[in-house]
């Protein structure tokens, strides 16, 4: 199989196009002095958009899905990690579907 050098192309294209994206970004939030609200806005923006992923995702499951968010939802109570939530929530919805859920 071989590669189109076009196609090689607009993947390095979009690659380069990302990184300046991500780098712009940096870059002017390093030269800009942003207010206390934005400053804010950026540090509690996370967690708000992952819970919005996770209702529009958990609204078309079926209950073996909302019953293994319970576990994932405690564990980010207790230890507020995201990465760790995602792994017990995972692990919980193996379990109830090895239980046939």
């Amino acid at each position: 199989m071989t590669m189109r050098w076009d196609v090689t192309l607009a993947i390095i294209a979009m690659g380069v196009v990302t990184y300046l994206c991500r780098a712009g970004g940096y870059a002017v939030l390093r030269a800009v002095e942003t207010p206390p609200f934005i400053d804010a806005l950026l540090r509690n923006l996370p967690a708000p958009l992952f819970a919005a992923y996770v209702a529009i995702a958990l609204s078309k499951q079926d209950l073996a899905a909302a019953l293994a968010s319970i576990p994932c939802a405690a564990a980010h109570a207790k230890w507020g990690n995201f990465g760790l939530s995602i792994v017990v929530g995972v692990a919980a919805m193996a379990a109830l579907r090895w239980a046939g859920m």
